[in-house]
């Protein structure tokens, strides 16, 4: 298999084409890139700005250059020696009129070649959730009228720039009467003929015939468990893989298929063995990526959570914690709030997917004549789903695997004896349906439950947390990040260790991350959102002190002051996080723009938190009064404040900066394929999307790495503009580069720090025969930090040393990062050898014995 060395992700689309990524491919190779990883390709509706909304899985896009410009880029990575890695999406297409199997499918309904292509429930008419009103309302108003399609002349219903085809027989042989109608009652009868029914988009959430990506309505679920479906949507993606332009396939939401192992083992048969494959999924504490995938491993957050361990300070964090529930005037209960948002999107935001699960369970009690009441029936089951831990189980019409029986039963055994208990009967009920334990009868409605259930409890687990608890709860920011744990945890590089040593027993070529289209905000914001958890009592004060700065700028609304604490701690704490390393507060111009993104995010925030607003119902007031304040924070009409964050964020940003030194050289280093990110070799402080899907100024870029620095002549604007940063990944791939088996099977051992700092430094060792590497790096330094970013000694150990195991012992060995030589006995004493902030020490088998 061809197993990348490094893999680097371009978000294609917005002005990014094929041959904008061609003119890339030079400065890639010498930042020292094995493989780009592109965004979905494939033709999307026209105002994507993503490619996950694909209308047409058999073509390239247009608008990014085609077929021939997609050739003109395979050719230009091939002659500079780099791979191709892109990203396919078999779970769902867009619910749009731009997508000609779903046009067919409205048009022609059940009949239509398509109709089982799509995951849709044809004991009804299809619904349609894209009216802004009812469709009687809409007639009645005249904004939907039945004209002639200005393309193909053929009767459709027209709402706004919408065009819906009428089916046929609704029209074939009166086209001319159809076309004249204007009595509204006779154009509710012609809808009533239709395939489909038009509908508001407000009753999607209770009342959709066909299951959709997680909340969104314009992506329909697709059944490549068909093996048709799987031929026809699979048709260019195996052709591009077979033809060689492809190397490896990244698949996207792999948990919303009905079964993905079936689906990979397919995958993997028609692809080949030597494509590189991995999947897009969310690994809960503890979970494991199931051995039989035939794939290399998930495309990586599990390790964003990994990091977490060695740059959050653990003797402090709840320190952090207590200071954010006296800002909020309360103890936070995260176990509480967890339950919460779970029920609010079992309850409401998916309370269709979750009604259509309790009416198949008692469908399967009628046909095995038990008695059972529905209330009783949903409630056991919504208990159910809310104490689910994983994102989903595995079953399919073999019924669980042995270990998703195992977590079944002991979900249940815990909601049994918790404090909302359901009924015994009830549960039991449920979880017999799971198992397939039903009458013969009932079989095939429990497979379909069971289907259904597991592709709904990942969306569920997913909006719950990353997009509803996460915005909700501000303690540290740092931590609500996709794949982390919701509930407090302890941090410690112990456990970075354990996890480093799993994942390269389970899976080795798997994708390490630290920042994606996907996550809560770039990774150098994360990194420095970390030193907080150094500092709580500082930070605490600074809160404090701001919002009395700011208090006159707090509306006070009918429903309570805007911002409420809560909030105004996370304004604070996020624009602490994307705040540019050299902004100054007389900048006006980069305040200017900084604000536009900021009020974005902040829109977005208190949406995504559904307390007192959300997407389907705005509660304008409150979000203009909350924007007005974050506006507020960086104009320049407001100096004191401006002035006093800047200088309180300055040791904070260093010790960010060491920071991100830290994890990026960690994902270089440890098991895993590195992924980088756009722009993120020197600095991705972005919020959420779209914020972290701005394209990086690659010219820039270019021209840092255009000039190298000489070891040790780091100057204090290298290290805020990134260019240490980007330096180090350099240097660190052209290894990956020249030892790749180290760094694909190698030994991963970790080494035990002593001394004063011990605390202070994580250390390991990647060990294959007489190739060996020692990873040294600075963690929890915002007390140590002295003198300027450019002072080599910037960092003071004391009495820190690392013994070292046989195979490392009495080598000569070079520092990758500072070029500087150095022969070690059985110990590295950091005292005497502390040159750099970071070491990483290679020595091979030329340098093994006295010297």
């Amino acid at each position: 298999m061809n197993i990348p060395t490094a893999s680097y992700r371009i978000q294609f689309r917005n002005g990014m084409t094929f041959d904008r990524a061609a003119d890339l491919v030079p400065y890639l190779q010498r930042l020292g890139i094995s493989h780009l990883y592109a965004s979905p390709l494939f033709a999307a509706t026209a105002e994507s700005t993503h490619g996950y909304d694909v209308t047409d899985v058999n073509q390239l896009e247009p608008s990014l250059g085609g077929r021939e410009g997609f050739l003109r880029l395979v050719n230009a990575l091939k002659q500079a020696g780099l791979g191709l890695i892109i990203d396919i999406v078999p779970n769902h297409m867009a619910a749009s009129l731009e997508n000609p199997w779903w046009r067919d499918v409205i048009e022609n309904g059940e009949h239509s070649r398509y109709a089982r292509h799509f995951d849709i429930d044809w004991s009804r008419p299809l619904t349609l959730p894209f009216l802004g009103d009812s469709f009687a309302s809409l007639v009645a108003n005249g904004e939907i009228t039945v004209e002639a399609h200005p393309q193909t002349g053929k009767p459709v219903f027209a709402y706004h720039t919408s065009y819906y085809p009428l089916a046929a027989d609704s029209w074939q042989g009166r086209k001319d009467e159809v076309l004249a109608m204007t009595d509204k009652t006779a154009i509710a009868r012609l809808h009533q003929c239709q395939p489909y029914r038009l509908m508001c988009w407000r009753e999607a959430p209770r009342d959709l015939s066909y299951r959709r990506f997680f909340e969104i309505t314009g992506l329909v679920g697709v059944r490549v468990e068909d093996p048709a479906v799987f031929d026809d949507t699979h048709r260019l993606i195996l052709e591009l893989v077979h033809s060689g332009a492809v190397d490896g396939l990244r698949v996207d939401h792999v948990d919303g298929l009905a079964d993905p192992k079936a689906y990979l083992e397919r995958l993997r048969r028609e692809a080949g063995p030597d494509c590189y494959i991995t999947v897009e999924k969310i690994l809960a504490e503890g979970e494991r990526l199931p051995a039989d995938w035939p794939v290399s491993g998930t495309t990586g957050y599990e390790f964003v959570a990994s990091l977490s361990a060695v740059l959050v300070d653990g003797e402090n964090i709840d320190r952090l914690r207590r200071a954010y529930d006296q800002a909020v005037g309360q103890p936070v209960d995260m176990a509480a709030e967890l339950r919460a948002a779970k029920l609010l999107m079992a309850d409401k935001n998916f309370e269709g997917e979750f009604t259509r699960l309790v009416n198949i369970a008692l469908s399967i009690a009628q046909t095995d004549t038990l008695k059972l009441d529905e209330g009783l029936v949903r409630s056991a089951l919504r208990e159910l789903l809310v104490a689910f831990p994983v994102y989903r189980t595995y079953g399919t019409g073999q019924g669980l695997t042995p270990a998703d029986l195992s977590l079944l039963q002991k979900v249940a055994t815990g909601v049994s004896v918790g404090d909302n208990p359901p009924a015994p009967a009830a549960l039991d009920f449920i979880v017999r349906i799971i198992t397939g334990d039903v009458s013969a009868a009932a079989r095939q409605a429990a497979a379909t439950f069971c289907r259904r259930c597991q592709q709904l409890t990942g969306p569920l687990m997913a909006k719950s947390v990353e997009d509803t608890l996460f915005f909700r709860q501000h303690a540290a920011l740092a931590l609500n990040e996709v794949g982390a744990e919701p509930l407090p945890q302890s941090f410690s590089p112990a456990q970075f260790h354990r996890d480093m040593q799993t994942r390269l027993e389970r899976q080795p070529a798997g994708l390490s991350t630290t920042s994606t289209h996907d996550t809560k905000r770039g990774e150098d914001a994360r990194a420095r959102l970390y030193t907080l958890s150094e500092a709580p009592d500082h930070w605490a004060a600074s809160v404090a002190r701001w919002r009395q700065i700011n208090h006159d700028h707090i509306r006070l609304l009918d429903d309570g002051p805007a911002p409420e604490p809560a909030v105004e701690w996370m304004l604070y704490q996020a624009l602490a996080g994307v705040w540019p390393t050299t902004l100054q507060p007389g900048d006006a111009q980069g305040l200017s723009a900084l604000a536009e993104r900021f009020a974005a995010y902040v829109e977005k925030a208190l949406r995504e938190a559904k307390l007192r607003t959300n997407w389907g119902d705005g509660n304008q007031d409150y979000e203009h009064a909350v924007i007005d304040y974050a506006r507020h924070l960086l104009s320049p009409a407001d100096p004191a404040f401006l002035q006093d964050f800047c200088t309180t964020l300055q040791p904070f940003i260093r010790a960010g900066l060491l920071n991100s030194l830290t994890q990026t050289i960690i994902k270089l280093t440890a098991p895993g394929v590195p992924d980088i990110y756009q722009g993120s070799e020197t600095f991705d402080l972005s919020l959420a999307d779209p914020d972290n899907r701005r394209e990086p100024d690659f010219a820039a870029l270019a021209g840092l790495l255009d000039e190298p620095l000489p070891p040790g002549a780091a100057t204090e604007q290298h290290w805020l503009l990134g260019q240490v940063k980007q330096q180090a990944i350099a240097r660190l791939l052209a290894v990956r580069q020249q030892w790749p088996a180290l760094f694909a099977e190698g030994d991963y051992l970790p080494l035990t720090v002593s001394g004063e700092q011990a605390q202070n430094l994580l250390a390991f060792a990647r060990v294959k025969g007489d190739e060996c590497l020692i990873v040294i790096v600075p963690r929890v330094v915002y007390r140590l930090l002295e003198g300027s970013l450019a002072d080599q000694y910037i960092l003071r150990w004391v009495e820190a040393e690392i013994v070292l195991p046989s195979p490392l012992a009495h080598r000569r060995y070079r520092d990758i990062l500072s070029g500087e030589s150095l022969v070690v006995t059985d110990r590295v004493d950091l005292a005497s050898v502390a040159g750099g902030v970071a070491r990483v020490l290679r020595s091979a088998a030329a340098d093994i014995g006295p010297k």
